[in-house]
């Protein structure tokens, strides 16, 4: 057997090994959660309510038995008095809104049952026993990295699970890092960063585990991703160094042939 004919099968072998070798992730890392088997009881989260921030979009609806003062109060649809509209109110810089005939409230960093009493005090004046019900309108996430899909989307509820907003996006890809997972949140008017272990059973006692309206999502890549993209690139060199040698073996093969 000729040392050229060696060289080319054990060119070979190596191609062989790293495409095999370059996409595997280990088991662990594809887990959500690898201490499943340590719990002895069920996690508790009490959940907690989001506070409103500024740039926040608010549905206000003053209910009471001056109707004719509510009424003014509500807005409504030209034509169509018995539809508030959903138009809402943008929470300012300062964490305001500006509402009829009062003016200036403040409102961020209260939830919506806080903001709730807080308008009910303000114009407590000028109608009878209101009761003001608050909601969040444009209640929408966003869910970028390694997921399958990418995107924003509208949420219908106050908050979501970190496990149901990734679904939103289509789940995980294989590069996926679950322990390197971000969450951005506006908390103050400050811009937060989080992260989320995902294969830790603890995320579920924690109070990132639900996401709320306007959360950003960020899922970071395995370093085997930009592994895989290198070995791919050398398995292609590779291949075509042992088609070239391949075919220079037949041909000298074939020249000496009498």
């Amino acid at each position: 057997m000729s040392k050229l004919y060696l060289i080319k099968w054990n060119i070979a072998a190596m191609v062989l090994i790293i495409m095999f070798t370059s996409g595997c992730v280990p088991y662990s890392k594809l887990n959500y959660f690898n201490d499943i088997n340590e719990l002895t009881e069920p996690v508790a989260n009490p959940i907690k309510s989001k506070t409103i921030s500024s740039f926040d979009k608010i549905s206000i609806i003053v209910l009471s038995t001056d109707t004719q003062t509510a009424a003014l109060l509500n807005y409504t649809e030209p034509g169509n008095a018995n539809n508030i509209s959903t138009r809402g109110y943008i929470v300012d810089e300062t964490g305001s809104i500006n509402f009829p005939f009062v003016g200036k409230i403040k409102i961020g960093g209260l939830t919506l049952l806080e903001a709730g009493a807080e308008i009910s005090k303000s114009i407590s004046n000028i109608i009878t026993k209101p009761e003001v019900i608050l909601n969040f309108l444009d209640k929408k996430i966003s869910v970028l990295g390694e997921v399958a899909t990418q995107g924003t989307f509208v949420i219908n509820s106050d908050f979501i699970t970190i496990y149901e907003s990734l679904a939103l996006g289509g789940g995980l890809s294989q590069f996926a890092d679950r322990k390197k997972v971000m969450l951005l949140r506006m908390e103050n008017n400050k811009l937060m960063h989080y992260r989320l272990d995902l294969t830790n059973s603890k995320i579920a006692s924690s109070p990132l585990y639900y996401i709320l309206p306007n959360d950003i999502i960020i899922v970071e890549p395995l370093r085997n991703k930009s592994f895989s993209f290198q070995n791919s690139m050398i398995s292609t060199l590779l291949a075509t160094a042992t088609g070239i040698l391949g075919l220079y073996y037949i041909t000298r093969t074939r020249s000496t042939i009498p």
